[in-house]
Formats: C-alpha cells, structure tokens, sequence
C-alpha cells in the first residue's frame, strides 16, 4: 500500500510540474511556418535510451492551417538511404503555443508547447506523452540552421533537466543528410 502511495504522489507531482508549463506568451503561429532542423532531444522514455546512441538530425515542416491547427512532417535519412518520416496534425487549444494531437505512429497522446521561440533561429518545445498510464515528458530543440548557439544549446538543457530529464538522457543530435522532397 505504502509503494502505491508514493507513485500516486509522484504522478500527482508530475501533473504540476508540467500544469506549470507555459507557452511564450506572444506566441505566432505564422513564425513557425517552414523547416526546422531537429537540433536536440531529450527524455527519460525507454525506447530513447535505447536507441539515442543511432539518432541524427532530421528536418521538420511546421505549416499552420487556416483553422489555427498545426501540421508537421518530419523526415529523417537513416544510415541505408532509406527516409522514416511521420505526419501528425496538432490541434490549437484555448492557449495559444499549446497543442494536443494522437501520434498516427505509436497510438499515443500528446500535449505540446512552444515555451521559447525566437522565430528565425530555434524553437524549444515541451510535449507530454501519454500512452494508457504511462506519462513521459519530450523536449526538442529546434533550429532554422544546424548550428545553434552555446547560450541556446544551454537553455534547450536547463530546460530539459528542470522538466525531469536525466542529464545522459539529453543529446543534441549529430548533423545527417536530408531526405528527398515527396
């Protein structure tokens, strides 16, 4: 009983952690139109401790739809030639810089926000991810160029390590090829 007290405290906690996070209070959806490079990554999941060591940099479209929602690809050259990419639709909610979307891949919940944006050089941003109980927090860092600033790689981690994540689970992704238009 006592086991099951304490996780129900931690994900209580966690639950605020995450209610306190705020989109950039004068948030453009039109600034975040275009390509975006997949600079940094970070979260405690399983699957990315897993697989962290063979990630590279992809790129992502960003293009707003005229009903105020999200549309993002993202594409990524794997090691073979051979591009996996992912489309997802994020839907606006009453915030601006926060949306909500099912992931077509994996099935799972997400509650994204755009915390940082300076819209002609990188984007930080927050997603919750829940799939049945589990909960798992997602940063990402991205750039309109490869190279990010020192100052701005350091805020992606400050980020990061506030938000839960164990510093090993922090990467900035090495610089990859890109995948052919479709």
């Amino acid at each position: 009983m006592t086991s099951v007290l304490i996780l129900l405290g931690a994900v209580l906690c966690s639950f605020t952690v995450f209610a306190e996070v705020l989109p950039q209070s004068d948030f453009n959806i039109e600034g975040v139109a275009g390509k975006w490079f997949l600079v940094g990554f970070a979260t405690n999941a399983p699957w990315f401790i897993r697989r962290k060591d063979s990630m590279k940099m992809g790129t992502a479209m960003l293009q707003p739809t005229a009903d105020g929602d999200l549309d993002m690809s993202y594409a990524s050259l794997g090691s073979d030639g051979s591009c996996w990419r992912m489309n997802n639709l994020a839907k606006k909610t009453d915030v601006p810089g926060k949306f909500t979307y099912i992931s077509q891949r994996w099935g799972n919940k997400n509650d994204m926000t755009v915390t940082d944006v300076k819209y002609d050089e990188y984007a930080l941003v927050f997603t919750i991810k829940t799939k049945e109980e589990e909960i798992t927090p997602v940063t990402k860092l991205y750039g309109r160029t490869e190279d990010l600033s020192a100052d701005v790689m350091e805020k992606f981690r400050l980020v990061s390590l506030d938000a839960g994540i164990l510093p090993e689970n922090i990467i900035f992704l090495p610089k990859n090829g890109e995948c052919p238009s479709v």
